[in-house]
Parts: C-alpha cells; structure tokens; sequence
C-alpha cells in the first residue's frame, strides 16, 4: 500500500503530464486551424458566427380582464386564480371577455 506522500507525488506527476498534454494537444489544434485557414483563405472575420435574428416573442392580446382589479389574462397557460375563483363562484368566462 502507498504512503499518502507517494500518492501526492504520483498526482502531482499526473497533474504535470496532463497539464502538457494540454498544452500540445491545444497547439496542435491550433496549428491544425491556421492551415486550414491559410488553404482556404480565411480571416477571423469568416469566424464569426452569423446566426439569424431571432424574433422575440410577441405578445400576446388581453383577452379576458377583472374589471374590478384590472387583473388581464391572454387566454395562454393556465387560468389565472382571480378567474378560477370567479368562475367557481358562478361567473361565466364570457363575463370577462374584453
């Protein structure tokens, strides 16, 4: 079995390999990527990521108000608590239609 100082400088071996296996591995890359670039003449310009607009949600029309609070509903997603109590007091939807 290995004392706690053997396996301190086991992991602090490992730590250094991996640190340079890194570090190769990511200048390989990056070598890998300018001669790719210089072969089909490249810029960083042509690296940027074009992506669509993308549309921000519109909103949606009232269509359903408490005229005693002003509180609205768009008639999406689940019914909000001052309709589900009005209509469980007898109110139609209907009665809160804008």
């Amino acid at each position: 079995m290995s004392s706690l100082k053997e396996l301190l400088a086991q992991r602090a071996a490992l730590d250094e390999q991996i640190a340079q296996t890194k570090d190769r591995e990511r200048a390989d890359a990056i070598a890998k990527v300018k001669s790719l670039m210089a072969e089909y003449g490249l810029t960083i310009a042509d690296l940027s990521v074009r992506t669509a607009k993308v549309a921000k949600p519109s909103k949606v029309a009232v269509k359903y108000r408490n005229k005693a609070t002003g509180e609205t509903w768009s008639g999406r997603g689940l019914q909000p608590k001052w309709l589900k109590a009005a209509i469980s007091g007898g109110a139609k939807i209907d009665d809160f239609t804008v």
